[in-house]
């Protein structure tokens, strides 16, 4: 995660594959994926606005829950590194399946997720990239929630990689929840955050998060709506 490429698809693909390709990203604002689904016939939008260091980017996403225990996801990014000159433009655009069998209100919760991603780095080729990640996530009675994720990367014509992620939140209102999460993939030093999510109405929420790793801040805010 040390060059510019990789650095923008930390910014945008993390909305597409979650793909900070490294972990998945989950709902908002975490990197870290949970082992759940929408309900069946349920849906999501999300819109957010993110930072790798240099490089700045928005990003979109729509869910669909089609049957039980499946989720269906589609988004798009784009960003800009601002360090090299001319400033570098990034276009990405991904989709994925989540298959959740076992959902538990509390205890286990596992599953699988699969995501293809495409993006494009402005004077470079576009570069294609798979992921399969497993996830699992442990509720406890009282309210807390671990997530784990661990998968592989495969970049066409690029670098393969394992990656990871851990991640636990916590409600502290009913409305307020808090997250802290670490998480990383293979060759590099892990990513640490912490994050916020507020419910303002039913099923809308806001989010924000921050955190460092790899000798770089990362940061992101947003809004997500259930329906």
């Amino acid at each position: 995660m040390q060059n510019t490429k990789t650095g923008v698809r930390l910014t945008v693909l993390a909305a597409l594959l979650a793909v900070a390709t490294s972990p998945v990203l989950a709902e908002r604002p975490m990197a870290v994926d949970d082992a759940g689904t929408l309900e069946r016939g349920g849906a999501k939008l999300e819109f957010g606005w993110s930072k790798d260091d240099s490089v700045r980017g928005l990003e979109g996403a729509v869910g669909y829950g089609p049957i039980d225990n499946v989720e269906v996801e589609l988004g798009f990014g784009r960003g800009k590194d601002r360090d090299p000159s001319p400033h570098l433009n990034v276009r990405a655009l991904g989709a994925a399946v989540k298959w959740v069998p076992l959902q538990s209100e509390i205890g286990l919760s596992a599953g699988l997720k699969y995501e293809y991603g495409r993006e494009r780095v402005s004077g470079e080729s576009t570069e294609h990239a798979n992921a399969l990640a497993g996830l699992a996530t442990w509720a406890f009675a009282a309210g807390p929630r671990v997530h784990m994720n661990l998968g592989r990367e495969w970049v066409r014509d690029g670098d393969n990689a394992n990656f990871w992620g851990v991640a636990m939140d916590f409600p502290i209102t009913e409305q307020l929840d808090f997250a802290v999460e670490a998480f990383g993939e293979e060759h590099s030093g892990p990513d640490r955050q912490l994050g916020v999510r507020y419910e303002i109405a039913d099923g809308l929420k806001l989010s924000a998060a921050a955190g460092r790793g790899n000798s770089r801040s990362i940061a992101n805010v947003g809004v997500a709506w259930e329906f």
